[in-house]
């Protein structure tokens, strides 16, 4: 793994726990889904985002209105990790880049990061709308934005949607190992590593970087 320049955070389940009613909720009243509860916000949000994507229609105005309400309430009931803020701390002191890439609304993201004063960590903000889609945009966008090189870019994802647009885009993909059973269904998707706290991100960057060190000082000449 080349040496890291950034990581790219969807609140979604990697910085905090999210209720699955709200987004199966969004399920129901845009595309009459029945009102089945999902085993966890996580996987209840990445699939409310498959239907958008393959539906292939946008929503209407009032379904956005009704969408950025449930989400709202959403980020209400989430619970932010209790390592998010002292592990954001510390990756900013060693001078990565973060930023939010998030497929949620950003009257959603910013309510999420009032709420858990985490707003000064990031150097920018990804949404739907200041990305202008779901998914793989804000991810583009965050990476286009600051001039970062895709396989020097992280992304944390705890579900196997999350995956496909990590891999869509060309990020490498931190597993967030939130649920035991779908860690070991989602570790043979072969993710760049993994962690159980957002405490071992600083040290799992230091290895990368010290693994690259120890390459270039064993490596002999090469041609480019």
């Amino acid at each position: 793994m080349q040496p890291v320049e950034g990581i790219l955070f969807e609140p979604v389940g990697c910085l905090a726990e999210f209720p699955a009613e709200p987004f199966d909720e969004i399920a129901v009243r845009v595309f009459g889904r029945k009102n089945k509860p999902s085993r966890s916000g996580s996987w209840a949000y990445w699939h409310w985002l498959t239907l958008v994507e393959r539906s292939g229609t946008p929503l209407s105005d009032s379904q956005k209105r009704s969408v950025e309400a449930l989400e709202i309430d959403a980020v209400s009931q989430a619970c932010l990790y209790e390592d998010v803020l002292p592990a954001l701390g510390e990756l900013r002191s060693m001078g990565v880049h973060l930023s939010i890439a998030s497929s949620l609304s950003t009257a959603a993201v910013d309510r999420f990061l009032e709420a858990g004063r985490a707003r000064g960590f990031f150097s920018a903000i990804w949404t739907r709308d200041n990305s202008g889609g779901i998914k793989t945009a804000p991810l583009g966008c965050a990476i286009h934005a600051a001039s970062l090189c895709p396989e020097r870019v992280m992304f944390l994802a705890d579900t196997a949607e999350g995956f496909k647009v990590a891999k869509r885009v060309g990020v490498n993909t931190i597993l967030m190992m939130n649920d035991p059973d779908e860690a070991r269904r989602l570790a043979l998707e072969e993710p760049a590593g993994g962690i159980v706290s957002l405490y071992e991100l600083p040290d799992f960057l230091r290895l990368v970087t010290a693994q690259n060190a120890g390459r270039r000082g064993t490596a002999g000449p090469q041609l480019d």
